[in-house]
């Protein structure tokens, strides 16, 4: 079975795949910030690593990396530029890996994760994903696993992601794991089968679900293995088992409608349940009905991913509603699907019953005016202790302005501010601006990129935040700032407490464009980013 988060594999394109633009190379900076400043194995062994270092080690990461594939690229002329786009994601996956593993080493203080993770002893955790991403079988397992044979360990966690598992390797595998799992709290068997025939891959699920069934876990990671509903039924006799679960992980895993079905009849009990991450798979509307279903089953839900899973309306709709009934949450991540209006408005209507939300991520979703001002009008009344809020690319424009100024005024606890890709222009771009700059004193970060701005919206966005003690960065790249506008708002950062070092890149603000002129066509980096977007912490040569 081939799993969706394998190396990037060479092809052949029709057009240029490098060098990436601009607004690309921005793209894999913030999503390995995310990567890096996101609770994982990694971070638990090793400390996380706060979003400002992220960002740093992002920055530089990318650039080593741009530079070798750029190297690469002009050595071969004739080439189509996908094998600079392979070694361009390959490495940046190794090097994160190696940050990860010094783990964070500034005084800034690490991020806090909304949801408690036990602390345990780093001798609790057994973790084999580290080193070169590869195949296994009985010999090289029995090496790798051979501590946990020994009498009297004290492993609770064990992490076997990056390695892919044969037959063999599993047969040595299992008896070892039904051994020690009454001492299990936490398994990490995400991408263990990459690379395998369907039929093999199904045999060794089923090897390790047998031998963990019973194993009183709070913490299950089946992620990266494209199980699809067959996959999903090989665990089945290690879900059937499950009824103290905290935190499910089943992100890019093929999740069809089939599946979806599969994974809410097995589970008996998600009571118990904190954390459910389903992000990027294939779920769709009919899907999300079963998704729906674990969510109302879930009440102490406190943080939600179920992103980039192309749910639409009716889907969407089912979702806002099961929610309701998760009165903890915390942390609720929607992206990119495709709600529209209608999704929009039945979300509002649940976000009233969720007074201690403090992330909202809701991006891509077709919200429009409509939708986006139902929710804001609802968030601005529950919702003041909200700390991350996003809507980009919802088609907002000025005539919502004025509804999303007043929440945001409500919103004095926010530190992230996302609005990018809309298209607010000046005239919504001076309400919204306006009512940033009274408090907000925790604000560390505002996007508003791509959103049709002249010099007039520009100013007033860097009048907003330039006397926010710790704010870092002000993106206002991919609008129509003329070069005497640019230069204004460096004058006013640095006139305020901040200097003009939190305003982010403009390499792709165009100072001649018109905001009004949709005749030009952008550059496209569709198949480079489609390359780029299954972007995670591997370990290759």
């Amino acid at each position: 079975m081939d799993s969706t988060t394998q190396d990037f594999q060479p092809r052949t394109f029709s057009i240029k795949l490098w060098p990436p633009s601009e607004s690309t190379r921005l793209m894999l900076v913030e999503r390995m910030t995310k990567n890096l400043s996101t609770e994982s194995i990694f971070s638990r062994k090793y400390g996380l690593l706060g979003k400002e270092e992220a960002h740093d080690n992002a920055k530089r990461i990318e650039e080593i990396c741009f530079t070798s594939a750029d190297e690469h690229f002009k050595a071969e002329p004739d080439g189509d530029g996908s094998s600079a786009v392979q070694l361009y994601a390959k490495e940046t996956s190794k090097l994160m890996l190696e940050v990860l593993k010094k783990g964070p080493t500034s005084a800034t203080e690490p991020e806090v994760p909304l949801v408690d993770t036990p602390v345990e002893p780093a001798d609790n955790v057994f973790d084999i994903s580290g080193g070169k991403r590869a195949f296994i079988e009985a010999d090289e397992a029995k090496e790798l696993l051979s501590q946990l044979t020994k009498p009297g360990n004290a492993y609770k966690r064990i992490c076997f992601s990056n390695r892919s598992f044969g037959i063999g390797a599993a047969n040595v595998a299992g008896p070892i794991l039904e051994s020690i799992k009454t001492q299990l709290t936490e398994v990490d068997i995400s991408d263990f089968v990459a690379g395998r025939p369907e039929d093999e891959a199904l045999d060794v699920m089923r090897i390790f679900s047998k031998a963990l069934e019973g194993a009183v876990l709070r913490y299950l990671n089946i992620s990266d293995n494209a199980l699809g509903e067959k996959g999903v039924r090989a665990f089945e006799e290690l879900l059937k088992s499950q009824d103290n679960l905290e935190e499910l992980y089943v992100m890019n895993d093929g999740i069809s409608e089939d599946a979806a079905k599969a994974l809410s009849e097995l589970i008996p009990s998600t009571e118990k349940l904190k954390v459910l991450h389903f992000h990027n798979n294939m779920t769709g509307d009919e899907g999300a009905m079963f998704v729906a279903e674990m969510v109302k089953r879930s009440p102490n839900l406190e943080s939600f991913r179920c992103s980039a899973t192309r749910i639409g309306s009716d889907g969407g709709v089912a979702l806002a509603e099961a929610l309701g009934a998760c009165t903890r949450l915390k942390k609720l991540d929607l992206r990119d699907n495709l709600f529209g209006v209608e999704a929009g408005v039945a979300l509002s209507k649940t976000l009233s019953r969720l007074p201690d939300l403090a992330e909202l991520y809701l991006s891509d979703l077709n919200l429009e005016n409509k939708g986006t001002v139902a929710i804001v009008n609802v968030l601005k009344q529950s919702a003041p202790q909200l700390e991350v809020l996003e809507m980009a690319g919802n088609e907002i424009n000025a005539k919502a302005a004025q509804a999303l100024a007043e929440c945001l005024t409500a919103l004095q606890s926010l530190k992230k501010l996302t609005l990018a890709e809309n298209e607010l222009k000046d005239d919504g771009a001076v309400v919204i601006a306006k009512s940033l700059e009274d408090g907000h004193w925790d604000l560390k970060e505002l996007d508003v990129s791509t959103n049709m701005l002249q010099r007039v919206g520009a100013r007033c966005f860097a009048q907003a935040v330039t006397n926010k003690p710790g704010f870092v960065q002000l993106n206002l790249n991919g609008n129509y700032i003329s070069d005497e506008g640019i230069d204004e708002v460096k004058d006013i950062l640095k006139s305020g407490k901040n200097s003009a070092d939190v305003l982010g890149s403009l390499e792709e603000n165009d100072p001649e464009g018109d905001p009004d002129d949709d005749d030009e066509e952008e550059e496209d980096d569709g198949e480079l980013d489609s390359q780029l977007q299954g972007l995670k912490v591997e370990q290759d040569d």
